[in-house]
């Protein structure tokens, strides 16, 4: 591995769009509570799945947000992603009106793009034939659509990426705008990932596949990471988004710094279709290249937010390399318990939510673990936030196909 000068870009915003809140601060309030989950219950669009619960964003009107006439060019992904793109600036302290927007870069992951439209469109096809389909299926569906939205409404002009790594996108977003920025393409980048799948087809689909829960008797209760009741994940929709400046551009501005992103690292596993490397080889891979790519030992990550699905072997697999490249003190949650499985959006809102959790020093507990599976070694949060000192935390994603991704990120 070629050694690289370190470069820890600047956070100096947060959005986060999410069945745990809308907006950062109430996201992070209702993560870090003694609470059970909120924003998950039965779906009238899911009925007679054998899953027909998943956690939804039920607090926001797109419509008053955005008004009529925006909300109509993007799908609900991109509509999330727009909502949290503006609290992210706003929170950064910037202008779309005063900034160099040709140095501005988007970078948005998601795994599926604007399904729910498309299913919208399938039906009209079946139903009412092709000159009832809309002729703003292509534009609206596509996965970089986030993107172009975001870009349009903060009149970003520089790079714009679309990333599609299965449930690891958002976090390859980031990472990808580090390097942006690390390579002197943009001062700024607007980063993270949006989701949004309440599509009947893709829920059946994963029922079929047996990777999400169906404790249909208790929704609230179904996501459980680590547990040794678990049983799938839930599937939630939301988006996160990051503002990431070169250092020298915050520190320019007088900008507040909350965090840094410091390292990143992806890989490949060339395994198989769905199942992770039974090893954990490749999301080790990552996580090792991250470390490296930030100058820090393994051993001076105090915080871990895993990926932590509630899939039996997925767990099983994460804990046991965490374990084996970070020993046993890291402090590691997973936060899907309070905002579903996200999909390509989870990086992005768990990456957020590892910034505020640097910025207050309190890690966030992972809600309904009640039995510890004994197969996983790890220092597992669990019943309530835990107050630490902690100067390094680390996010691990992997996603289908074998896409994994890790970023070590670090206090201001």
């Amino acid at each position: 591995m070629t050694a690289r000068t370190p470069f820890a870009a600047a956070v100096t915003g947060v959005g986060l769009v999410t069945a745990a809140g809308v907006g950062a601060k109430a996201t992070w309030h209702t993560v870090t509570g003694e609470t059970t989950p909120v924003g998950v219950r039965h779906r009238p669009e899911l009925t007679d799945l054998p899953c027909d619960f998943m956690y939804g964003v039920d607090d926001l009107d797109t419509t008053e947000v955005l008004g009529v006439a925006t909300q109509r060019l993007m799908d609900r992904f991109a509509q999330l992603a727009v909502v949290a793109a503006r609290e992210a600036m706003a929170d950064a302290g910037l202008d779309p009106e005063t900034w160099d927007g040709t140095r501005v870069a988007v970078v948005i992951g998601s795994a599926h793009g604007g399904l729910p439209f498309y299913d919208e469109q399938h039906t009209a096809l079946l139903e009412r034939g092709a000159r009832r389909v809309s002729p703003k299926l292509a534009p609206l569906t596509v996965v970089n659509s986030a993107a172009s939205s975001v870009a349009m409404d903060l009149g970003a002009q520089g790079p714009s990426l679309g990333v599609a790594t299965a449930c690891s996108s958002g976090t390859v977003a980031l990472g990808t705008a580090h390097q942006l920025l690390r390579s002197g393409a943009c001062d700024i980048a607007v980063a993270g990932g949006a989701e949004s799948v309440r599509s009947r087809l893709l829920i059946a689909s994963a029922c079929q596949m047996k990777a999400v829960s169906t404790r249909r008797d208790d929704p609230a209760a179904a996501c459980r990471p680590f547990d040794a009741d678990r049983d799938g994940f839930v599937i939630g929709e939301g988006a996160g988004l990051l503002v990431l400046e070169r250092p020298e551009h915050a520190r320019a501005r007088g900008a507040t710094v909350r965090a840094r992103v410091a390292g990143y690292g992806a890989s490949s596993d060339a395994y198989a279709a769905v199942a992770p490397d039974p090893e954990g080889r490749g999301i080790e891979r990552a996580l090792r290249t991250a470390l490296a790519d930030a100058g820090v030992g393994p051993r001076e990550i105090g915080h871990v937010n895993a990926h932590g699905t509630s899939t039996v072997v997925n767990d099983r697999i994460e804990a046991a390399m965490l374990r084996r490249v970070l020993g046993e003190d890291a402090l590691v949650t997973s936060t899907k318990a309070m905002t579903g499985h996200t999909l390509g959006a989870a990086g992005g809102i768990e990456t957020a939510l590892t910034v505020l959790a640097l910025e207050s020093q309190l890690v966030p507990p992972t809600a309904n673990l009640d039995t510890p599976d004994p197969r996983i070694p790890l220092e597992i949060v669990r019943g309530a936030a835990r107050p630490a000192p902690f100067d390094w935390a680390a996010k691990t994603s992997l996603g289908f196909g074998g896409h994994n991704a890790a970023l070590v990120l670090t206090r201001a």
